[in-house]
């Protein structure tokens, strides 16, 4: 029986390390994250007397390349795992997955295992779109995977004996969705009797990228104000939390309507609202929050991020959720009401984006170096 399994791999410039991975996108299941694991295969004569190690880096770009002037920097970095590959340090305490047994098994002795472990709540991969006008590294958060050879851990490493592959973390929409999402406000009228009210209810709370949401908007005017125009928006909201004030919203999509107005004092009204949130033609706002790719091609809007304590959140990342909005104006005497529920926008677990082979660009960009690194895919058999 023949065995096809397509992985990706990637040599340090001098061709004395090589990396074999199954996959580049590692699911947060919220609780932890799964294992990033791979195959290292080194040259017997290079390593004899040496230290190969292997880490996990996130890197966080919150401000534009172009606007670091005077040692102002914009980026960090943090080492969230890291593995004495050679020589072991330990017997190995855990089983290798069945693509790494058939790397192993087809590259000989020298093709060393690894597994890395990612912390629960680590930031998930998300990318600022920048302007069009905007040069260097776009802002947002992004991993990779790096080899490299030294004395310890915190070596400063070589770039002809490093390898860097960027890898994502992912999350997909949860198997059971929570409740319907409603609200009721009133508007009191200081001069005027009576009150104004809005009822807002989606007909569920996840939607999957690409659906249509439908917004059931109820108004009963009990008050002697005439309600003149409606407004519906959804919102993307953006908070950098590296920062205290970090916080902002994009209109992803929106529609106004004077459709049954102006709705007299006394009067009801029932209304359905229909709001696609989609990327197409928003590729040009800049800020907006996309999922982080390892191409760029075939984004979408970024995910809703989803917590383990929403009371907790990690001081390193962006977090990024969406609502509903609806505006009601009253005219220039009468003011405004307005409305809003939050809901999830996600990709299902089932519709999994494709992996994607990234060029040698693209990850050199990532590894931040100007030295081009050669990448290609194999079949194992």
């Amino acid at each position: 029986m023949v065995y096809n399994f397509k992985v990706f791999k990637k040599c340090s410039p001098n061709g004395k390390l090589t990396l074999y991975m199954g996959k580049r996108d590692f699911v947060d299941h919220i609780s932890y994250v799964e294992p990033i694991d791979g195959i290292v295969v080194v040259d017997e004569e290079y390593v004899r007397d040496r230290r190969v190690f292997a880490q996990v880096v996130c890197t966080f770009r919150y401000g534009r390349e172009e606007d670091e002037i005077m040692g102002l920097s914009f980026y960090k970095e943090l080492y969230l795992a890291s593995e004495q590959i050679y020589p072991p340090l330990e017997k190995r305490a855990y089983e290798l997955t069945r693509t790494q047994e058939r790397l192993v098994k087809k590259l000989g002795d020298w093709a060393l295992p690894f597994r890395l472990t990612l912390p629960a709540g680590a930031p998930g991969s998300v990318t600022l779109q920048p302007g069009l006008e905007d040069e260097g590294e776009p802002c947002g958060v992004h991993y990779y995977v790096k080899l490299f050879v030294g004395e310890t851990e915190i070596d400063r490493s070589h770039r002809r004996s490093t390898v860097a592959l960027g890898i994502r973390k992912v999350q997909f929409a949860p198997d059971k969705p929570g409740p319907q999402p409603c609200t009721l406000v009133r508007k009191d009228f200081v001069l005027s009797p009576g009150q104004l009210e809005l009822e807002l209810t989606l007909d569920k709370q996840l939607y999957i990228h690409g659906e249509t949401v439908a917004v059931n908007i109820s108004i009963r005017n009990h008050s002697n104000k005439v309600v003149k125009k409606i407004k519906a928006s959804i919102l993307q909201s953006v908070d950098i939390v590296l920062f205290q004030n970090g916080q902002y919203r994009n209109v992803v999509t929106g529609v106004e309507t004077q459709d049954g107005c102006p709705l007299q004092p006394g009067a009801n009204m029932q209304k359905v609202v229909q709001l696609r949130p989609t990327l197409g033609p928003l590729r040009d706002r800049r800020g907006l929050a996309l999922d982080a790719q390892l191409k760029r091609q075939e984004t979408t809007l970024a995910s809703t991020t989803l917590l383990l304590d929403p009371e907790q959140r990690d001081a390193f990342g962006i977090v990024v959720s969406y609502s509903v909005k609806v505006k009601l104006y009253l005219g220039a005497l009468g003011g405004e009401l307005s409305a809003e529920l939050p809901f999830i926008l996600m990709h299902p677990k089932e519709g999994r984006l494709k992996l994607v082979q990234a060029d040698s660009e693209a990850d050199v960009e990532m590894f931040r170096q100007d030295t081009v690194l050669h990448q290609e895919s194999v079949e194992v058999y």
